[in-house]
């Protein structure tokens, strides 16, 4: 399950940065919280985990718009669990990932990616 959500207002965080949208993700080891520096970013600028959602929306759910959390599709297989277009480490299918180095799938073909 993801889902995601617009903030009413960008909330600050302690490392300078701000949250703008967020996205929630849930795994066999919890629910992770993604938080995005800029309304229209792809990948996430830092993560939380919590242990039970009832956590998660009770932290965040008053501060999310009107609009509330909408749901979207899990990632393809071996791509990021955060981005909200299909982004993978370059070889990480083949089992020898290039760490920092990203893929995005575009008419069918994966080409090299640049986060900004």
């Amino acid at each position: 399950m993801r889902k995601y959500a617009y903030l009413k207002e960008s909330v600050k965080r302690s490392d300078t940065g701000s949250t703008y949208k967020i996205m929630l993700f849930q795994t066999d080891e919890g629910f992770y919280l993604f938080e995005y520096s800029s309304p229209d970013a792809v990948m996430s600028s830092a993560d939380r985990c919590y242990d039970a959602l009832e956590d998660l929306f009770e932290e965040w759910n008053d501060l999310i718009d009107d609009k509330g959390w909408i749901e979207i599709e899990d990632p393809l297989p071996y791509c990021q669990h955060d981005a909200f277009l299909p982004v993978r480490v370059k070889g990480r299918d083949t089992g020898n990932p290039e760490w920092g180095q990203y893929e995005i799938l575009q008419d069918g073909k994966w080409m090299p990616y640049k986060p900004l």
